[in-house]
């Protein structure tokens, strides 16, 4: 009796045919390493070979097979060598153009010869034509292919073909028919109640669909065979998220408890009330904070929602308590205007609140340190900082990570750490001014409990976006002019592709000088990332005191920079911006009372992505409108930035497509892990592979 086969996640990718050494390297860059990750590397979509139509009929932008005979074959040099090649079918003729062949390749398309010809069918210069067609020979000895099924186009990495990938698929489809195993991971319960199919069964459909498929249903990604694979995929995530929320709660924190005394002294001291939403907020961080387990709330504010004062209040329920609190943002620029803000709030009632960055030297560094140590500095703000090795906190109750996503797993993992005292860890508020669509929090960030500030403060104006082409440039200098002239001020915000920093201060210097030449009667400042701290930190000041009248800056005003006297936004070649970072930017304006404007001033001509992009920002102000086309134009990975998230590189399932799966998918999560018998660590791996180790954030 023969030996039964491993499982095929045993099985190397070398058992399969022509899987060498180099091709084994190529194909571990997308993700495939064993013959299980051949079989779920599935198709982008599909194209229908199965139907052979006649030239007659052929209309331009089909996807079609004909078969076909050549008529005459001509190489000719235009600016590029090429093969042009006359077919017919005795319904019409056609043109077969191609760039690259060999001399082998163009022998093949001699008069007479019979083939099968599958492309797309473009209007050329004399009738339609095909470039680059994949072509068959067909005559009596070879006849046309039987094709049953659709064909399947892959994800794909350079040097390997569409050909290689369908012929590995083939392979692995017969494994698995003749006994190769693909462990059946759901319970037949979970199984029966979500109306699940097969897993075998729904592998060999979304691979070679049947000719009689539907085609639309493939395309859309709604098949039952491919709900199938997205259900297990997503509910490999919620399983892994439960899992770590269960993890984090068995970690002791300490229990603050108190009066609420400081808070109610700084509220009582503002000339405003906050909103029904920031007080929510508070109260909703307040009683996690009072449990004996480490709270992890995420606070989404749009721009402007007032999320700092939430941060102060939450802060002083910490320092009351006889514990320190910690602020860590993720750039200088946006960790100074925090400390700036605190010690205007916490000054007067006397709480000290201590400065640590990087660039932090000598004594000022050894000084801050020692009082960190020591316990003096109650409240602590910074970057990255303050994770470093020389750093020692007195007893850290509460750390506040603003813009999380623009941290690594890992660096939010340090300051948690650190924080950790007698085996206890400190409370963590994540806040975020990008507003995340609710499907991408259900699944990114389901281990932590979600707050929203969804209003703004009284008297905030809306802000009008206009997009123009920067051929109109001297209009926009006149609207500058007349801005500043009623005692307003204004943003000049550049953009660049390059990744240089140095080539970005450059480009914003010149911007700079070239405006104050055009506009002499108003001064104009500059603030870029090569700045030293304390320039920067002299002209933001001169800015918001309002002696400056307009800034220059490049994107690193993205984020914190609060003038409420600024009324109008100019962001140049504001293309090259993606939704989120253009609604941060043209959040600096509209903070007063005066109404608001932000110019996005483009150069021509637009890719439809960029129209897109800029026509959501001339239709939309709301964050989360703007956050949810964000995630349909990027996709979550980009939306999150996946790299940093390591949570949300979904294989199979899509998050804009599939949001309707995810309320089962949390609930079988559940019922999951409610089995007696229940392992979900084959699910995860299958799924999440390396991604598992994230589960400790």
């Amino acid at each position: 009796m023969a030996a039964p086969r491993p499982p095929l996640h045993e099985t190397p990718l070398t058992a399969l045919k022509g899987v060498g050494p180099k091709m084994l390297e190529k194909l571990a860059k997308i993700g495939l390493r064993n013959v299980q990750d051949v079989l779920f590397h599935l198709p982008l979509r599909y194209q229908d070979r199965t139907r052979v139509a006649r030239i007659g009929s052929l209309r331009p932008g089909e996807e079609v097979s004909i078969d076909c005979v050549v008529e005459q074959s001509s190489e000719i040099m235009r600016r590029r060598r090429m093969l042009v090649v006359r077919v017919s079918d005795g319904s019409g003729w056609l043109t077969l153009r191609l760039f690259h062949f060999s001399r082998a390749q163009a022998a093949n398309y001699h008069k007479g010869a019979q083939l099968r010809c599958f492309g797309e069918v473009r209007p050329g210069p004399n009738g339609l034509e095909m470039v680059h067609p994949e072509t068959r020979r067909i005559d009596d000895a070879t006849p046309p292919p039987d094709d049953d099924a659709l064909t399947p186009i892959y994800p794909t990495t350079e040097g390997v073909h569409q050909l290689t990938l369908r012929s590995l698929t083939d392979q692995a489809l017969e494994m698995l028919r003749t006994g190769g195993r693909v462990d059946e991971l759901l319970p037949a319960s979970l199984r029966a109640r979500y109306h699940l199919d097969d897993l075998s069964d729904a592998l060999h459909y979304v691979h070679r669909p049947p000719k009689e498929a539907e085609l639309h249903l493939l395309g859309e990604g709604t098949h039952p065979a491919q709900r199938r694979l997205a259900f297990e995929e997503l509910l490999a995530h919620a399983l892994s998220l439960r899992l770590l929320r269960q993890q984090t709660q068995r970690n002791p924190a300490p229990e603050i408890r108190g009066t609420g005394a400081l808070a109610t002294q700084l509220l009582d001291r503002l000339p405003f009330k906050p909103t029904g939403a920031q007080a929510r907020v508070i109260a909703e961080t307040v009683s996690d904070m009072q449990r004996a387990w480490p709270m992890q709330r995420l606070v989404q504010g749009d721009v402007g929602s007032g999320k700092t004062l939430v941060a102060v209040v939450v802060a002083l329920h910490a320092v009351e308590a006889g514990f320190q609190a910690v602020v860590m943002a993720p750039t200088e620029l946006l960790a100074e205007q925090h400390y700036q803000n605190f010690r205007t709030w916490l000054d007067p009632l006397g709480i000290p609140v201590a400065w640590l960055s990087g660039k932090q030297k000598g004594t000022a560094r050894r000084a801050a340190l020692e009082g960190i140590k020591e316990g003096h500095a109650r409240v602590i703000v910074g970057t990255h900082a303050l994770f470093q090795n020389d750093v020692e906190f007195d007893d850290l109750g509460l750390v506040i990570i603003d813009e999380q996503h623009r941290f690594g797993v890992h660096q939010r993992l340090a300051l948690r750490e650190k924080g950790a005292r007698d085996g206890r860890y400190p409370h963590q508020l994540i806040m975020t001014a990008t507003p995340i669509p609710r499907t991408l929090a259900m699944t990114a960030y389901a281990d932590l409990d979600v707050s929203v500030i969804d209003e703004l403060p009284p008297g905030r104006s809306p802000v009008t976006t206009v997009v123009i082409p920067d051929a109109r440039r001297e209009e926009v200098m006149t609207r500058i002019r007349a801005a500043c002239d009623q005692g307003r001020q204004a943003y000049w915000v550049c953009t660049l592709i390059e990744e240089s920093e140095a080539l970005q201060a450059q480009a914003a210097e010149d911007t700079a000088r070239i405006l104050a030449e055009t506009l002499p009667d108003i001064r104009v400042a500059l603030v870029h990332g090569r700045m030293k701290p304390a320039e920067k930190e002299a002209e933001m000041a001169a800015f918001k005191a309002g002696t400056t009248g307009l800034l220059v800056a490049t994107t690193v005003i993205e984020v914190g920079v609060d003038v409420p006297n600024a009324s109008l936004m100019v962001i140049e070649n504001a293309e090259r911006l993606g939704l989120a970072q253009l609604h941060q930017l043209r959040g600096r304006v509209g903070r007063g009372t005066a109404a608001s404007a932000c110019v996005l001033m483009y150069h021509p001509p637009l890719s439809d992505g960029a129209k897109e992009r800029l026509g959501v920002m001339r239709e939309s102000s709301d964050g989360f409108v703007i956050a949810q086309k964000d995630l349909e134009i990027r996709g979550p990975g980009e939306v999150l930035g996946t790299r940093q998230t390591g949570m949300v590189q979904f294989r199979i399932a899509d998050l804009s497509r599939d949001a309707h799966l995810l309320d089962a998918a949390r609930d079988a999560a559940d019922a999951f892990l409610d089995l007696p018998s229940a392992d979900p660590a084959p699910l995860l791996a299958r799924w999440l592979g390396d991604g598992v180790r994230y589960g400790d954030v």
